[in-house]
């Protein structure tokens, strides 16, 4: 089972690693900007095998993202919000978004109704879990400037 999930954190990476190129992002920060996608969706996976909740393996896995973008943006001295859309592109539920669609179409309502309200949820899981580690960043470094 972790082999499958090492080889599923692999193709996050490589996925990553394109949109990283379709971004613009070069040198070394092409590969850690890939490499915090592929260790988001490692978390991702770990958090459900763990027998985590769908909606709370996605707000760990931001969580772990966002802490490494902030990592990353510092030791490599370029804006946060290059690592942080790379890292999200694999967590992003467009899954859900298609099948929310596809159900719609079908006329199935409550299918539809069900499963865009998880697809909201999750975009809220990981949406809050950046801007909490986002806030708390910048909390600790307002207060290191301060001394």
């Amino acid at each position: 089972m972790i082999g499958n999930i090492l080889l599923y954190s692999l193709y996050s990476f490589i996925a990553t690693f394109g949109f990283a190129i379709i971004f613009n992002i070069k040198g070394k920060k092409l590969f850690f900007a890939a490499l915090g996608g592929g260790l988001s969706w490692f978390i991702y996976l770990i958090s459900l095998q763990c027998n985590m909740t769908n909606v709370l393996s996605f707000f760990y896995a931001s969580v772990v993202g966002a802490i490494y973008c902030e990592v990353m943006a510092r030791i490599l001295k370029t804006p946060v919000t290059t690592f942080i859309i790379c890292t999200i592109i694999p967590l992003v539920p467009g899954g859900g978004m298609y099948y929310t669609m596809l159900e719609t179409t079908r006329g199935d309502i409550n299918k539809s109704l069900s499963t865009g309200l998880n697809t909201i949820i999750i975009a809220g899981a990981i949406a809050v879990a950046l801007v909490m580690v986002s806030s708390i960043t910048k909390l600790i470094t307002y207060k290191k400037r301060k001394k």
